[in-house]
């Protein structure tokens, strides 16, 4: 019986789909294994249509897939609130960016890919970028510039550091999300309107691009 239905697929119009389908293929194994041959249940329009359908939402994933990563959102470390919020990748670009914030507050974060404390943290410390344009905040990996954050006393992330102009460094701590206040606090403090006398002084007296890579001990998250 059910040789004779194969064969009558095989000569009707609809042969090539029906044989192409995975329905009628389980269905006639099915039947050739218990011995027993069972109905089809599906017409040659119903196979064409399942089959087109197939086809179609196969080529629509092929489609899709390209735009789906093109739009893949960045890691949570790669995102910026805006133009006054800079990734730092080396002691040059570190020491550059605090010449050229002149009299600006400059706001320094040391953090970690894998520091939950960081992570979050981070989606404060943009909205408090966007709401502050004037503030220069420069984000620096700790795992992409371990010698210089050595050399800066970086011990526990996520911390900070606060710049500006001839004045140098400010103060520095380390601050979870729990103490995010101590960050509203110094820049009540720091962001006065003022004019500092004389060229920026950065990192002060400290040789950073002297610094040598010595296997140092790794950061600590503080905690959330």
């Amino acid at each position: 019986m059910a040789d004779s239905l194969l064969r009558s697929q095989i000569s009707s119009p609809c042969s090539t789909t029906a044989l192409l389908s995975p329905l009628f293929v389980n269905s006639y194994s099915s039947s050739r294994v218990s011995g027993k041959p069972r109905g089809l249940g599906f017409s040659c329009n119903s196979l064409r249509q399942r089959y087109s359908r197939f086809a179609h939402l196969k080529a629509h994933a092929q489609e899709v897939a390209p735009e789906e990563s093109q739009s893949k959102e960045p890691k949570w470390w790669e995102r910026n609130a805006g133009p006054n919020m800079i990734d730092i990748h080396s002691t040059q670009e570190f020491l550059d960016a605090l010449r050229d914030a002149g009299d600006r507050l400059v706001i320094v974060e040391f953090y970690g890919t894998w520091c939950a404390s960081c992570r979050a943290l981070f989606p404060k410390l943009c909205r408090t970028a966007q709401e502050h344009p004037e503030i220069l905040f420069l984000k620096v990996n700790f795992d992409e510039n371990k010698p210089m954050c050595k050399s800066l006393n970086v011990r526990v992330l996520p911390y900070f550091h606060f710049y500006r102009g001839a004045d140098g460094q400010l103060e520095s701590f380390s601050c979870s999300l729990a103490k995010f206040q101590k960050i509203k606090d110094a820049i009540a403090i720091h962001n006065t309107e003022r004019c500092s006398i004389g060229p920026p002084v950065g990192v002060g007296d400290l040789n950073l691009l002297d610094t040598a890579g010595s296997q140092e001990k790794p950061a600590e998250p503080s905690p959330i």
